[in-house]
């Protein structure tokens, strides 16, 4: 295991530039021992700001809607929206609950599908890499799901210190470890010793190790990770998908890929992106619109969101 994979190391308090992050994070650890209906409804309020104030995320979000869903009139794309922008309010909440709050009250109310896969590659000793997408419910069902399996994550690494310390720590509550997406040596070696790994390839990416493949319908710049590791470690690779449903959470968590990795990386990339726009199709309120997932278009074509 990368030696600091495992762990979260604080900052200095003596460092003034700390002081902001340290007394907001301060009042979001506060915010996650409030009560959970309460949270909801402060969340939905947060949405609600969140849409009126964030004018560049909502205009990029409107701008995935007409790409992703063109047969849907103005009027759904709209509603579709407000309502994801909901959701992302009530996920900033569920995020704080799931790093530094309790979910007592939480694990009655989850339902989970597929377990048996999982317990399977366990049983095999085969390495997992648990593929999903950005949903604003990740934090709160990477929890749950940490009760039934040991489970650890993959994640961009955060320029401000205490940020990036408070969240990894929070993390660490219930994941195994937190491997940075560019400590692949350290990941690797997690795969090949049977681990299980949470990954999201769903993020418009630039670089060597990128393929312009389909994703509803529109090209979309997409890492190759998913290819490579299954390569590099001969680790499942299994769909994992989960949404909130009023105050219930559901985790379906989908048979191995057959045949994957196979010879042609652009191919294999197509087929996970086509298993997470099917899991968007589900819940489409729930995933994280604001993100310019078309951004880099090849041939140097003009970008969407001008």
């Amino acid at each position: 295991m990368s030696d600091n994979a495992s762990t979260a190391t604080r900052p200095s308090l003596r460092n003034p530039r700390h002081w902001p992050m340290f007394a907001f994070m301060l009042g979001a650890f506060a915010v996650a021992r409030l009560p959970w209906g309460l949270q909801r409804a402060l969340g939905r309020g947060v949405g609600t700001v969140a849409y009126r104030l964030a004018s560049s995320r909502r205009k990029a979000a409107e701008v995935n809607l007409k790409l992703c869903f063109p047969e849907q009139d103005e009027a759904w794309r709209q509603r579709l929206l407000r309502d994801s922008f909901d959701a992302l309010g009530v996920g900033i909440f569920e995020f704080a609950r799931a790093w530094w709050g309790s979910i007592d009250s939480i694990r009655p109310k989850v339902q989970i599908e597929g377990l048996e896969h999982l317990h399977r590659m366990q049983a095999e000793g085969r390495g997992v890499l648990l593929v999903s997408g950005h949903f604003m419910t990740l934090e709160m069902c990477g929890r749950l799901l940490c009760d039934h399996v040991e489970l650890s994550g993959m994640y961009r690494k955060h320029r401000n210190p205490v940020y990036e310390w408070a969240v990894k720590f929070g993390r660490l509550r219930y994941a195994k470890a937190m491997y940075a997406n560019e400590d692949i040596r350290a990941t690797v070696r997690h795969l090949k010793k049977g681990g299980f790994l949470w990954y999201a390839p769903d993020q418009d990416m630039r670089g060597k190790d990128t393929v312009f493949v389909p994703f509803f319908g529109h090209t979309a710049s997409t890492i190759t990770a998913t290819h490579q590791l299954a390569r590099m470690t001969g680790c499942a690779v299994i769909p994992y998908f989960h949404r909130r449903e009023g105050g219930k959470y559901f985790l379906k968590i989908g048979a191995p890929l057959e045949n994957f990795p196979s010879e042609d990386v652009e191919a294999d990339t197509a087929r996970v992106n086509q298993a997470i726009e099917a899991m968007v199709r589900e819940a489409p309120d729930q995933y994280l619109w604001i993100h310019r997932r078309f951004k880099r278009q090849p041939g140097g074509r003009s970008s969407f969101y001008k």
